[in-house]
């Protein structure tokens, strides 16, 4: 049986604009959250809320991150530098007794992130992984050596892998817990940290005591709620999942990632590519059997940098069976915010680049809700009479408009009812974003499409959940917002590609969220 990091065994876009990010609309709706009072016990927690005042300081958790394929895995931590050694080191073996030194390197953290102490990342990057062997390992920090737990990697034949949304730690931030508004205060005073982190880590748990045999985790970006400001109890509470000691996890730049650099002090991501960058970071890809993962920073809204990007991955795995890319703006989503804005302007740019070079599926963040697309793919025009355009000040876009290339001016993206032209106008942008095909198919399993399937995440910590857009939208098959954490899981064997969608109830009860879809590829 395929096993992946077993817990029992584990101790002994549009012109030359670049964004930097992507914030939430003003007309975001946060009334919906997760209370971590009412989804645990109280024993759990009260405990959990004592162990917060240990989490939010310890800024030297371990994130670990997929390599460039099966065989390779990257260790990131932070560590004091009064007492780092020169050489971060991992120790890694077939068996405990026997276990040999892989070092990586050192960079330093600016300490504005730290609170004024001077941390160092540490990066190692383990290869010559087999699949199908177990490996034992353990972290030196500081010339301590962690607990020694067990990696098993599995067959590249039959691949699963968890996909999230959006934890945003630190998001339900106004949100009331315990009879007390969530602050969103520095340390352990982040009570809203305090608040997602425990919501994240019971998802993980659940979702991975359903999926024991889970070989990594893929987040459709947001991991933490930071918008350039110094949170780093945000990393450390999303850091402490449990799980994530045990599984890698491949993150994607979300909008609240992507204005600080910070983001890159904590994540190690293969194959760099230097393309459709913002300070946490750019594109990336791996592969990993015979899926080609391909991750885009969509903050960055150059999609001539993306399509070198999607070009680069694609020529380092040529024969690969699937390609699966990951963004975290939902092109095509259906949630109230940002679905038909900075989603749709994305659409138009984006599209004949997966259309291109054949991707099958686009797993998305973004919008706080769950939808499933139907088959898509581009209709062969052109559509680009649209951009987003900067604000005054020139240090973010302008959200409350588009701008109409042909006619020189702005088009309101949230018109009064009474105003004939400029829902007129609003109209029109509609209409020439809708640059999709729908492909004809029916029932819930597609024989060799022509065309792109799009899954977008609801939250996984529940940390804030958006309404869904007023009308569902024409290309949507499927979508839900029931205001419950939620995950999907993809499993792939041979030229099957089936991915499943869950939600967890208050009390803990893991339902199904949508039918089973399955893609073929013979």
């Amino acid at each position: 049986m395929k096993t992946g990091m077993k817990r029992g065994l584990m101790t002994a876009v549009c012109t030359g604009l670049v964004a930097a990010a992507i914030p939430m609309s003003a007309f975001a709706s946060t009334a919906h959250y997760a209370d971590s009072k009412k989804i645990a016990g109280d024993a759990a927690w009260s405990e959990w809320k004592k162990d917060w005042e240990t989490v939010a300081t310890d800024y030297t958790k371990v994130a670990i991150n997929p390599g460039a394929d099966a065989t390779k895995l990257n260790f990131t931590w932070q560590t004091k530098a009064d007492n780092a050694t020169p050489t971060p080191v991992v120790k890694i073996g077939l068996s405990k007794k026997n276990l040999r030194a892989v070092r990586g390197t050192i960079t330093k953290v600016d300490t504005k992130y730290t609170n004024g102490v001077q941390y160092v990342t540490n990066r190692v990057t383990v290869t010559g992984l087999v699949p199908g062997n177990t490996y034992y390992y353990c972290v030196v920090k500081n010339g301590v050596d962690s607990e020694v737990r067990s990696y098993t990697l599995s067959s590249t034949d039959d691949v699963k892998f968890l996909v999230v949304g959006d934890p945003q730690i630190g998001a339900s931030k106004g949100q009331t817990v315990d009879g007390a508004v969530n602050a969103e205060d520095g340390g352990a005073a982040n009570t809203a940290a305090r608040n997602d982190a425990f919501s994240w880590d019971r998802t993980l748990d659940i979702a991975y005591g359903q999926n024991p045999d889970t070989d990594f985790i893929v987040s459709c970006g947001d991991q933490v709620n930071k918008t350039g400001k110094v949170k780093e109890e945000e990393f450390a509470g999303y850091l402490n999942a449990s799980a994530l000691a045990y599984l890698p996890v491949a993150t994607t730049i979300g909008n609240h990632d992507s204005l600080t650099e910070d983001y890159s002090n904590h994540f190690t991501t293969p194959n760099e590519t230097g393309l459709g960058e913002t300070k946490a970071g750019g594109d990336y890809y791996y592969s990993y059997g015979d899926i080609l993962f391909i991750f885009l920073n969509t903050n960055n809204y150059n999609a001539a940098e993306h399509k070198k990007a999607v070009e680069e991955a694609v020529a380092s795995n040529p024969k690969a069976k699937w390609r699966i890319v990951t963004i975290h703006q939902d092109i095509y989503g259906s949630g109230l915010d940002h679905s038909d804005t900075d989603g749709m302007i994305l659409r138009t740019q984006l599209t004949p680049i997966f259309d291109q070079y054949d991707v099958d599926v686009v797993l998305q963040g973004h919008d706080h809700t769950y939808s499933r697309s139907k088959m898509l793919y581009g209709d062969g025009q052109q559509h680009d009479n649209y951009e987003f355009q900067l604000n005054e000040t020139g240090d973010d876009y302008d959200w409350e408009h588009a701008f109409d290339k042909t006619a020189s001016k702005k088009i309101a993206l949230y018109p009064e009812d009474s105003d004939a032209q400029a829902q007129a106008d609003l109209e029109a942008f509609h209409k020439d974003n809708a640059c999709y095909t729908i492909e004809d198919t029916e029932g819930n399993q597609v024989v060799n499409p022509k065309g792109t399937l799009y899954i977008t995440t609801n939250s996984a910590s529940g940390s804030k959940y958006y309404e869904l857009a007023k009308t569902q939208q024409d290309y949507i098959e499927k979508r839900s917002q029931n205001w419950l954490p939620s995950y999907s899981v993809v499993d792939v064997k041979g030229d099957r590609l089936t991915i499943s969608t869950y939600q967890i109830t208050d009390d803990g009860q893991v339902q199904p969220l949508d039918d089973a879809f399955t893609i073929v590829k013979n």
